[in-house]
């Protein structure tokens, strides 16, 4: 108000300020109606989302009221609460990414009295949506009103739940409290009841007194509950609003002024009384509330009454009511009727209508809500309590009649809601199970409800699993039903003086193995709240466990079984009951245990209700559940099978709990379980068994989940019933499958479940001890087994009758088998299923291979057999698993394979693998298939293939065949190395050579491929991302150990590696079919940097540890075979995977172990390297010296000293270490020929540390091995010297291939470099595709080899020396080894290579032909052939000489397919001449260049260019564009010249004769020419008369294709041609065209023309006729011209005669549309030869005087006239 109005109105103010007290005085406590808005929340929630701020503020005014509101579908909203129900699908939003907001609401509309319904609201939130007339209407209100909007935290402080209770760490009550709000989800909620809620919610709706009589317009409600009819009866029971006490006990609505039929909003929240009694109702007074204040006017009026009673038969009220009011107060007694009856002399509003309308809902986990549910609780009651008769509804059940009654109550609980059923599924299944353990009397009778009870139970059971689909685990189990096993679930029957299970009693930690095996708790149980945050959510529902009890759960969701603990130890130890380990020990440990394991883990139980104390009864649960369960049938027996899971782990539980609260615990393991129960179980599994048989085909998913059940269930009974039982029981269900796979066609999908099976069953955390490791294997009729064998603990294999058992414990023999359980039906099944002649069980090697594999994985990280003792007595368990993959060895995957031909060195043909006697398992295949343990030896014909010797095998999987390696490095890493020396003494030859050939593979298998690999396997991946909860069980179940196992070496120099590596993914198990590879980043699709990094480390890591363990069996079969006679052949073996290990990717850790047993090796048998295994000795040199050049110190050192050793050890035995030296020379001569990254720099270094160890190698001094090695060192120096210049032509490929030339020439000495030099040079060749020249450098090979084999030996039948290849190319002949300095080839040390043998020749010939025959020279391949066929005529060898004519064939057909040269082009050459100091060597040096056919003068202008440009400067280099000579003085001395020039291949007459084909004008080329017009007066082209021509013919040094792509130019010749020469040359061409034309077959009518028109056409007749005007119009006055002019004149004469004839070839090949063009052509010739006529026929007179007798081949030496010689 403006100031000076304050100031007169002073008094007015005061006055306003007192009644405005009067009236808060007087009508402060009801309310009325003002004003409403509303907001949009999910433009806040968009909004606050996207901006980036911290907070955020949305102010809405009345200025943005048109567009705030965006369309919404779903706007026909009905019924109370239903704001809060709907969402629509279009508005779901994701609230993540929600930040806080603050809201300032500007926007308020008076709230009208009679526009107060639901229906009203609902229309105005419609008109904010469409900016319309509508909302002007409403009076706009100015007020303010901020609300802050932010998320939730996971766990507020200071938390009061929707009943006000304080959740828990609530330490100061002064603090604000957060106050929950409880939920009404839109659907219903599947999550049973866990904490004790019981709430009614109270809406008043509408009141009609339009025809009530008196004055009541102000009307008010006022609700309280009574648990009496007094009016001091009301309960303080409703909650209070803000600011206001907690509990009052009444409630009033607002007043609507001056309306008889008010609506209201209200809603009253009352706490219902745990037990409610029949007076209990509610009462509804309606008041008159007077607002003047007037003489005897009280303030409220009461006009009118009524009432609702809250239980009705027993059962909770509720729902929608309309009920009549009452104007007087109700009677006496008035609590137990409903107002619906009409109580006499009662006065009623309207009649006895309904008039006020109100809902009441309750949330309750006390009222079921459900009559079905409800009857079934009530009888059950009445029978706990006694009392009788029960009174359900409007029935009354007599004690007699309870029977009947409860029978019905219990089959109709199938019809109640699903919902109920749910929220009450704890008290119903408990109630249930009570009634199976305790029978109740009834009437006298004990009455047995067992099977009424087992019924309901597998019913129930069954439509949560139909109807909750959402809410399976990964083995299909519904997790409601796991977390009521898991937590929920105890035996009624414990005894009242039972330990209390509390913190001294059960604690927390009662532990039993259930099929909850995966690393989630149940998904109900989530929360770490003791209340639920949200009920519409059902992943979130709560469960009051400590989060210490959570994460434990979560993390070491595998702690020990506690039912029995002892690992172990001779006998069990029970760990006390209360004593729970500290978290983290149990974490640690549960997380090491779990890391490969796929499945067994035991759960933490935290028992959510106490024991109640009962009478004890006679029945057992797990009794009499198993007995139930064997003896029903049909459709009830169906239904526990399709959820048979539920009944095993009921059964499991209850039988540990059994135990326990009976003090059986310690109790031998045979008197736990009376005999009948026992009976059961066997009948049971029995049953089940042959149902997984007979059904398997049908019902596949429902089979897979009940083989899973059962698997797990024998699991828990291994924990507490006699572990011979249930062995019993496994092999009873063996029996059934084996029995069944008899009849089966195609048996993989059962043996696929039995595996599933077995991994189960396996996956014991007792597994090893299961398996009796420590009782060694004895037969079993052995009386006195030998003391020192029954105590010894390690390898006690000292006795003799050790000895003989040594072959049964690397056999799955009938002892190991009976002694091992276990590990016996793990092996069997893999060896069956990997045995090649299992038919149909392909599919399964992965999954078979991947069991062993998780086995010996969770073995592997377990911390119980972390000692090597221990481990080595686990490894015994496997021994077997060696020879069962040994078997398998040509089905591996061969990861030796490069990219030409295998490299993996089978030492015997696959052929002999499969005749081999004595075979690992022979009677173990057919005794698997049995299931068995006894030997049949009849294998079932349809189950086996038919084995034929030369059968193809089925190779495995690169995965699977590297998981199967890990294996085998895994038992031979940790076994006794005593138990491994004493098998391999008794092996064959054959045997332990096949077992260096599984070493072998296993070096190529585990190479480093180094991060890029990595990097390029990440950029290939793209990998779905799983979400959380599969990943966490991924990291419980450990299927990502996988390759981490064995870098925990106890080699001391490996980093240990926190996680296993993702690469190479392990196989998932069965029931996860759609995840793809683990890996450590899922979210996003790329690794990081980090990860690569970190997976190649691991990568690393596992690659030396691999190789570690390799090194190690090579040493146990060294010091084997050193005893017995069979030694070389296995040596050599060795030396082999020595070798090749060496030659992969090595860590320097291997390296310095590799060399040490590599020096060993030689000092120990030096004869076997220098004598037999000659070619291996090579090998040794060219790897030591490849990691002589390494760039890391230690390898070099270790290198070094091993390459001296070498040549000592050399030198020692024969006093000449020339083999050595030459080896080491070739060496050195290769790596530098093909290693890219080789590094001489370190090279010399080694090399001068060779140099050290001889000049002070006092032993040696005195004799010539210091010089030696001295000379062999300079030797190398040169080799390197050469190598640094090839470095820098690396880029100039002609350059790089002279200068390797000229190192093999420099090599004419030596055959062996010499010959590995050419080998260089090819390689380089075929590296660029020049085939014919690699093929070439074959050949040179070849003929090489030939001269010094006929030194050798004299064989008729193998080539002579080079004279047999000279007709393959002439150059060959430089191969011939006649000079003084050649060595004889029986010197020691030459010709020692591998290709100086026949097999050798034959090999590199055959490579030759290949090479000739990719560079389409058919035609030498035959030549090559010729050299070859006698060779294998001569070795009798028909299968070679079939292939050598095949191709032979194919070579021939081509040849005639290919006739005219078009299709295959050889090459075009050109002549390339250097002019310029900046070239150096190659100054003035003239080429020829054979470049790729159809290689333009432009293209290689431009290469040549381009190149030396970049090596000079692009100024720097020029191109001379023409043909003519050079002359060095006019060219600029700082310049490089390029002449370019295209030349052809030349032939002389006579030899045109001998070169016929095309193939023949393009081989063995040795002379070119080319072609340059010019004039006397300098120009290049002038008039006909004065046009001169210079012919060049070029001859080169070595004939083309030769061994190099450029060959110096050697001889050059010019002719000089006259004019007229030139018009002879130019005649004669146009005459041989158009012969050609004429006389081609198929006749080719367009070219016929086109060479038609240029003779005769209009246009050209010049042409032709020009020249003969110039040159035959007059007789030249030069009489040595004279020949010119006749050769001339004849020319023409020719000339026309071809073309008459090309014009009457014409006239028969044209169509009549060309006739006239036909007549022109005639026209034109007529014209032509007319003009022609005088010119022909003028003979020059001198010519034909005196005719001589003989005349022929005067022409063809006519040109020597004018020939210049240019020598």
């Amino acid at each position: 108000m403006p100031q000076s109005f304050v100031l007169q109105n002073k008094e007015k103010l005061e006055k306003l300020k007192s009644q405005a007290d009067q009236f808060c005085q007087r009508l402060g406590k009801y309310r009325m109606p003002f004003a409403w808005t509303a907001i949009h929340l999910m433009n806040i929630v968009s909004s606050a989302g996207s901006l980036e701020r911290d907070s955020t503020e949305v102010e809405i005014s009345t200025g943005e009221r048109k567009g705030s509101w965006s369309e919404r579908r779903n706007s026909s909203i009905v019924g109370r609460r239903s704001l809060e129900r709907t969402t629509s699908g279009d508005d779901a939003c994701n609230l993540t990414s929600f930040r806080p907001a603050t809201l300032t609401v500007t926007n308020f509309f008076k709230q009208e009295g009679d526009r107060l319904s639901d229906e009203d609201l609902y229309k105005f939130l419609a008109d904010m949506r469409r900016p319309s007339s509508v909302l002007r209407r409403l009076r706009p209100i100015t007020a303010q009103l901020k609300i802050d909007i932010s998320p939730a935290p996971e766990n507020p402080h200071y938390c009061l739940t929707p009943e006000l209770l304080q959740v828990k760490l609530y330490p100061d009550s002064r603090v604000r409290p957060t106050r929950e709000i409880l939920e009404f989800p839109a659907r219903d909620v599947y999550v049973p009841n866990t904490t004790y809620r019981n709430l009614l919610y109270i809406y008043p709706q509408s009141l009609n007194f339009a025809n009530r009589q008196g004055s009541a317009r102000n009307i008010t409600v006022k609700v309280q509950f009574m648990y009496g009819e007094d009016p001091s009866n009301a309960m303080p029971v409703i909650f209070g609003k803000s600011s206001c006490s907690e509990f009052s006990k009444e409630a009033y609505t607002a007043v609507v002024y001056h309306n008889r039929s008010p609506d209201f909003h209200e809603e009253i929240k009352v706490k219902l009384p745990a037990t409610l009694t029949d007076h209990h109702h509610l009462l509804f007074t309606f008041y008159h509330v007077s607002c003047q204040q007037k003489q005897n006017t009280p303030l409220e009026t009461p006009v009118g009454y009524t009432w609702i009673p809250m239980l009705q038969n027993g059962r909770l009220k509720t729902g929608q009511f309309c009920l009549p009011v009452s104007l007087e107060k109700p009677p006496q007694a008035y609590s137990v009727l409903s107002p619906e009856v009409p109580l006499p002399g009662m006065k009623w509003v309207d009649n006895h209508k309904g008039v006020f309308n109100v809902e009441v809902v309750a949330v309750s986990s006390i009222h079921t809500q459900d009559p079905y549910l409800d009857k079934f609780f009530a009888l059950v009651n009445a029978l706990d309590e006694h009392m009788f008769p029960v009174r359900i509804g409007d029935m009354r059940i007599m004690e007699n009649n309870l029977e009947n009654e409860l029978k019905s109550s219990i089959s109709a609980l199938n019809s109640s809601q699903l919902e109920p059923v749910v929220r009450f599924l704890h008290l119903l299944l408990d109630k249930l199970i009570l009634l199976v353990v305790r029978p109740p009397v009834i009437a006298g009778q004990i009455v047995n409800l067992g099977q009424a009870s087992f019924e309901a139970m597998a019913s129930i059971i069954n439509r949560l699993h139909k109807n909750l689909e959402g809410n399976h685990d990964q083995h299909g189990r519904n997790s409601l039903l796991s977390s009521y096993i898991y937590y929920v679930f105890r035996l009624p029957n414990t005894y009242p003086n039972s330990p209390s299970p509390g913190p001294g009693g059960l604690g927390g930690s009662v532990h039993y193995a259930t099929m909850a095996r995966s690393a989630v708790r149940p998904a109900s149980l989530n929360l770490n709240r003791s209340r639920s945050l949200s009920n519409s959510n059902p992943d979130i529902s709560g469960t009051p466990t400590s989060p210490d009890d959570e994460v434990r759960s979560i993390i070491g969701s595998k702690g020990l079984d506690r039912s029995n603990s002892w690992v172990n130890t001779g006998g069990p130890k029970a760990v006390p009951w209360g004593s729970n380990p500290s978290p983290s020990a149990e974490s640690t440990q549960a997380m090491d245990r779990s890391c490969n394991r796929m499945s067994s883990h035991t759960e933490t139980s935290s028992f959510l209700q106490t024991l109640t104390g009962r009478l004890p009864t006679k029945k057992l649960f797990h009794e009499e559940l198993a007995l139930q369960w064997v003896v029903c049938s049909g459709s009830v027996r169906e239904s526990a099978l399709q959820q048979a899971w539920f009944f095993f782990e009921l059964m499991v539980k209850s039988m540990v709990h059994h135990l326990y609260f009976n003090d059986k615990l310690d109790a031998p393991r045979k008197s736990r379980f009376p005999e009948r129960f026992m009976d059961d179980i066997a009948a049971l599994v029995s049953t089940i068994a042959s149902d997984i048989v007979s059904r398997f085909q049908k019902d596949t998913e429902m089979v897979e989940r009940l083989n899973t059940s059962l698997a797990f269930f024998l699991n828990d009974l291994l924990s507490v019933m006699d572990r011979g039982f249930v062995f019993s029981l496994i092999k009873t269900c063996y029996k059934q499958v084996s029995s069944k796979l008899y009849s089966l066609p195609n048996p993989s999908v059962l043996v696929s479940l039995r595996l599933d099976f077995l991994r189960i069953v396996c996956s014991h955390e007792h597994y090893v001890t299961l398996n009796l490791p420590c009782s060694l294997l004895t037969p079993p009729a052995s009386p006195s087994p030998s003391v020192s064998s029954a105590t010894s603990q390690s390898s006690g294999f000292s006795t003799n009758v050790q000895d003989q058992k040594i072959a049964n414990m690397f056999e799955l023999s009938v002892p190991f088998r009976q002694q091992h359980y276990l590990a016996g039906l793990v092996l069997t099944e893999l060896a069956v299923i990997l045995d090649p002649d299992a038919e149909g069980l392909f599919g399964l090697h992965k999954k078979v291979i991947n069991m062993v594999h998780n086995l010996l994985s969770s073995h592997d990280s377990d911390p119980r057999y972390s000692d090597p003792q221990t481990k080595a007595r686990v490894a015994m368990l496997y021994l077997p698993l060696i020879g069962i993959i040994m078997e398998t060895v040509p089905q591996l995957y061969d990861f030796t394979e490069t990219h030409n031909q295998r490299g993996r060195p089978i030492c015997i043909a696959p052929d002999d693998y499969e005749s081999e006697s004595g075979s690992m398992i022979s009677q173990t295949v057919a005794m698997a298939i049995a299931g068995t343990s006894v030997p049949q030896l009849t294998r079932p014909g349809s189950f086996l293939l038919t084995s034929s010797s030369g059968r193809q095998h089925t190779t495995f999987s690169a995965e699977s065949s590297r998981s199967l390696l890990i294996c085998l490095l895994w038992v031979l890493k940790n076994a006794d190395e005593t138990v491994l020396q004493k098998w391999f003494t008794d092996l064959s030859v054959l045997q332990l050579n096949r077992l260096l050939d599984l070493l072998y593979l296993c070096v190529s298998c585990f190479e480093y491929k180094g991060k890029k690999v990595f990097e390029r396997m990440n950029s290939l991946t793209f990998k779905k991302s799983k979400d959380m909860r599969a990943k966490l069980e991924e990291a419980i179940l450990g299927s990502i150990g996988a390759r981490q196992e064995m870098v925990r070496r106890s080699r001391g120099q490996l980093e240990r590696s926190p996680s296993g590596s993702a690469f190479g993914s392990q196989e998932n198990l069965r029931w996860r079919k759609d995840m793809t590879h683990w890996r450590q980043n899922t979210e996003k699709l790329d690794k990081s940097r980090a990860e690569i990094e970190h997976e190649a480390l691991i990568d690393g890591n596992l690659a030396t540890e691999a190789n570690l363990i390799i090194l190690d069996t090579l040493e146990i079969v060294v010091q084997t075979v050193s005893v017995t006679e069979s030694k070389e052949s296995i040596l050599g073996g060795v030396l082999k995977v020595l070798l090749h290990s060496m030659a992969c990717n090595q860590s320097a850790v291997y390296l310095q172990h590799c060399f040490a047993t590599q020096r060993a090796l030689v000092s120990k048998f030096p004869e076997l390297l220098f004598e037999e295994e000659t070619e291996q000795c090579a090998d040794l040199c060219l790897r030591l010296l490849r990691h002589c050049s390494s760039s890391i110190g230690t390898i070099r050192s270790h290198a070094s000293a091993s390459l001296y050793l070498l040549m000592r050890q050399n030198f020692e035995i024969g006093n000449n270490f020339a083999r050595v030296k030459m080896q080491v020379t070739m060496s050195l001569s290769s790596l530098v020929g093909t290693s890219q990254n080789f590094n001489e720099e370190f090279l010399r270094r080694s090399l001068k540390t060779i140099l050290t160890y001889a000049e002070e190698d006092l032993e040696l001094r005195e004799t010539t091995f210091p010089d030696q090695v001295q000379d062999l060192v300079f030797n190398l120096h040169m080799i390197l010297s050469d190598t640094v210049k090839m470095k820098e032509h690396q880029e100039d490929p002609e350059m790089l291939i002279d200068l390797m030339y000229r190192i093999a020439k420099g090599y004419q000495t030596s055959p062996d470099l010499r010959l590995t030099w050419l080998q260089n040079m090819a390689g380089k060749h075929s590296e660029r595709s020049n085939h014919a020249e690699a093929a070439q450098c074959l050949v040179h090979s070849a003929a090489l080899v030939a001269e010094y084999l006929s030194m050798l030996e004299d064989r008729k039948y193998l080539p002579v020396g080079c004279v047999t290849f000279q007709n393959i190319s002439s150059n060959v002949l430089e191969e011939s080894a006649v000079s003084d300095d050649v060595v004889s080839p029986d010197e020691e040390g030459i010709c020692s290579g591998k290709y100086f043998t026949e097999s050798g020749l034959v090999g590199l010939l055959e490579q030759a032909a290949a090479s000739f025959s990719m560079a389409g020279m058919y035609e030498a391949v035959n030549e090559v052939y010729k050299v070859l066929i006698p060779i294998h005529e001569a070795n009798r060898d028909a299968k070679k000489l079939s292939t050598i004519h095949g191709k032979l064939q194919e070579a021939f057909s081509k040849i005639v397919h290919q006739s005219t040269g078009w299709e295959r082009m050889f090459g075009t050459y050109f002549r390339v001449g250097f002019y310029g100091t900046k070239f150096g060597d190659l100054d003035e040096q003239e080429f020829v260049y054979k470049e790729p056919a159809i290689t333009k003068l432009a293209e290689i202008s431009h290469r040549l260019e381009g190149f030396y440009g970049e090596r000079f400067g692009e100024d720097v280099v020029e191109v001379i564009k023409d043909s003519n000579p050079v002359d060095k003085c006019k060219l600029d001395p700082n310049k490089a010249y390029i002449q370019i020039t295209y030349v052809e291949p030349y032939f002389d007459t006579y030899e045109m004769k001998d070169r016929i084909t095309y193939f023949d004008k393009n081989y063995n080329l040795r002379r070119f020419m080319y072609c340059t017009p010019f004039t006397l007066d300098g120009r290049a082209h002038g008039d006909l008369h004065e046009q001169f021509k210079r012919k060049t013919i070029l001859t080169t040094s070595h004939a083309f294709p030769y061994i190099k792509t450029r060959v110096n130019v050697t001889h050059k010749e010019e002719i000089i041609l006259t004019p007229i020469e030139v018009a002879i040359e130019d005649m004669q061409k146009k005459t041989q065209e158009l012969a050609f034309a004429t006389h081609q077959d198929p006749a080719d009518p367009k070219m016929l023309q086109m060479v038609l028109q240029g003779s005769v056409g209009t246009t050209v007749n010049q042409g032709p006729l020009e020249v003969a005007q110039v040159f035959l119009s007059e007789i030249p006055s030069d009489p040595k011209l004279f020949r010119h002019h006749n050769k001339l004149r004849l020319c023409f004469k020719d000339f026309t005669k071809r073309c008459e004839d090309a014009l009457r070839k014409n006239k028969s090949l044209i169509g009549p549309d060309q006739k006239e063009y036909q007549r022109e052509l005639e026209r034109n010739y007529h014209r032509l030869k007319e003009a022609l006529q005088p010119l022909i026929n003028r003979k020059i007179p001198q010519l034909y005087k005196a005719v001589l007798p003989v005349t022929c081949h005067r022409d063809s030496f006519s040109r020597m006239s004018l020939r210049k010689m240019d020598l």
